[in-house]
């Protein structure tokens, strides 16, 4: 039996956004609204939260594990860089691409969010369009040009 190749550009793409921010929040949605690729935004907003989806636990037993993760290090109840952590030391999470994307522009940030293997590093821009084009260059190259990890 041959297999099957799926169209890249009829599957659903998975994000989960690691966002504290309401505002970058909506914007990040807006950004993603008018996407090449079809993609459905998750957002949990603090660092407890992200670990609980990513390992299915209550109240995300029915979680859909993301195909790119967007984290933000600056997080209440448990931080970016914890979150970070975590993933890529877990044997069931670590493939699955983080991009950082934060207010951050310390250089210790910047260090230890690729000491941690963080797949990329970006800082967040304060205006609204260079936002937009920002998250809409994540998308476009990771979710077009890449070729992300198969899902389990």
């Amino acid at each position: 039996m041959a297999d099957v190749e799926v169209d890249r550009w009829e599957q659903v793409v998975e994000i989960l956004l690691i966002e504290d921010n309401e505002g970058d929040v909506r914007l990040t949605r807006e950004a993603l609204k008018d996407g090449r690729l079809r993609n459905r935004l998750n957002v949990v907003y603090d660092g407890e939260q992200a670990l609980a989806y990513l390992r299915r636990q209550a109240p995300y037993e029915e979680a859909v594990r993301p195909d790119l993760i967007l984290l933000d290090l600056n997080l209440p109840r448990l931080d970016g860089r914890e979150v970070l952590a975590a993933i890529k030391h877990d044997p069931q999470l670590k493939q699955i691409p983080v991009c950082v994307l934060t207010s951050s522009r310390a250089e210790r940030d910047l260090l230890r969010a690729y000491d941690l293997h963080a797949n990329c590093f970006i800082t967040k821009p304060v205006e609204f369009e260079e936002f937009m084009h920002v998250v809409r260059s994540i998308e476009n190259f990771w979710l077009t040009i890449v070729v992300l990890p198969p899902k389990e």
